[in-house]
């Protein structure tokens, strides 16, 4: 997963695999805890780019007040983190303080980190320290003007919405389920991206208590997903199987990970112990549904299969989805799964937020890369060959087929995301999930 970004903004997305937490330990770690801890925190994707050298910085991360760079991490003295002892690392980590006293922003998933063990702390500072080559790279100033840039108002932010406390076993729960409890939240920070942000850009909800937590927000122009145990949006439908599938792959019967989503499964997911993927998927269905109350379950209509098949294009929509999608999705939405996801019933199509369909209709997505070998397939991007309408009319003609039911999409609502999307513009929201 990667490190969250700040904001309604908010990227971060992966889960994380740490070692052993109270009661509930890992099975089937690699030889090497540390680098287990980091690479399944996906501290990689935030502190590296491409052409340099692993964790030494310089992503570029889009925030609400200006742009700002993930910062050198590798043990070098100059640039990086050499001089950190292990309290400096963990002060930074899990409270957000640099060793110089200078706060860090909340794109750093701090909030979540805090709930980390010393256990797993201390193996990825032995990781950082001992085995991550030092690389002299300078950090890149934030862009963010004065007086905004003033750091000292981020102590009272702390005060207010930030966690302290390490995880602590839940009496009653077993201990996969306190594992998968202790991945999600903390190290993993799964609600840095899944959980909605408040006015001052905090998490409305840290753990399954707070209904908020995990019900999905808006993230990098795509709509993180509803992870909580929702019938229609949610996880309701998947089997515990299914979602373990998913976090492992990327594929499931429901869907194919897309968007930032792949960075996650590329990233960070795929290298997790089955014993911690199985934990993290009881922990997640346990989690109960909080948006949908009494809303009935998804249920297949045929009609739209049967007027495609018959050539029977009611709108401009379907004469769309039948000329440019049918062909991967099918007349009857099914798809062809696990590899080419359903559109009917998938939580993405009928996700109160359109965000995502119409961000995959124009930009397509990057491959799920799993054991070193990239997917036959991908969605392509549409951005050249269709017309703002035209998206708009064949997102609403698949959020509205098949028995899915959920709102029509604007062309202006298309026209908004081809402008945020746009590789050659500096509106582009170039913030990754990891």
């Amino acid at each position: 997963m990667k490190m969250g970004k700040f904001g309604g903004l908010l990227a971060a997305a992966g889960f994380v695999l740490l070692g052993q937490v109270c009661s509930a330990a890992a099975a089937d770690a690699p030889a090497d805890r540390g680098e287990y801890v980091a690479r399944l925190a996906n501290c990689v994707a935030c502190h590296s780019i491409p052409g340099a050298p692993a964790f030494s910085g310089g992503l570029k991360m889009a925030t609400p007040l200006g742009a700002i760079y993930a910062t050198n991490i590798t043990p070098d003295k100059t640039t990086g983190i050499g001089d950190y002892t292990f309290e400096d690392f963990d002060q930074a980590v899990r409270f957000g303080v640099a060793k110089d006293g200078h706060r860090l922003y909340p794109a750093m998933p701090y909030p979540s980190y805090a709930k980390a063990s010393e256990e797993d702390m201390r193996a990825m500072y032995d990781f950082f320290m001992k085995s991550v080559p030092a690389a002299n790279v300078a950090n890149k100033p934030s862009e963010i003007p004065s007086p905004l840039n003033i750091r000292w108002p981020i102590a009272i932010w702390n005060f207010v919405f930030a966690n302290d406390d390490r995880y602590e076993n839940v009496s009653g729960k077993d201990a996969a389920w306190n594992r998968g409890a202790y991945l999600v939240q903390g190290l993993g920070h799964c609600g840095a991206c899944h959980t909605p942000r408040g006015l001052a850009f905090n998490e409305q909800g840290y753990d399954e208590d707070d209904g908020d937590f995990l019900v999905g927000a808006p993230l990098d122009n795509w709509s993180a997903s509803n992870l909580r145990g929702d019938v229609n949006t949610g996880l309701g439908r998947w089997t515990q199987g299914e979602l373990e599938e998913f976090l492992k792959t990327g594929h499931n019967k429901y869907g194919t990970a897309f968007g930032t989503m792949t960075e996650v499964i590329n990233n960070s997911t795929q290298f997790m112990t089955d014993a911690d993927i199985t934990a993290m998927a009881t922990y997640l269905k346990a989690v109960p549904g909080s948006r949908e109350g009494t809303t009935a379950p998804y249920a297949y209509d045929a009609t739209t299969a049967k007027n495609l098949q018959a050539r029977e294009f009611e709108s401009t929509g379907a004469l769309v989805y039948a000329q440019q999608c049918q062909s991967c999705h099918l007349m009857n939405g099914a798809g062809h799964a696990p590899y080419l996801p359903p559109l009917a019933g998938n939580p993405v199509t009928v996700d109160p937020s359109a965000a995502s369909l119409i961000n995959v209709v124009l930009n397509g997505s990057a491959r799920v890369v799993v054991d070193g070998m990239p997917d036959a397939y991908k969605m392509p991007q549409y951005r050249v060959l269709l017309s703002d309408q035209e998206v708009a009319d064949v997102v609403t003609f698949i959020r509205k087929g098949w028995g899915n039911k959920a709102e029509a999409v604007t062309a202006k609502e298309v026209a908004d995301m081809r402008k945020l999307t746009d590789p050659a513009s500096d509106q582009v929201n170039i913030l990754r999930m990891k």
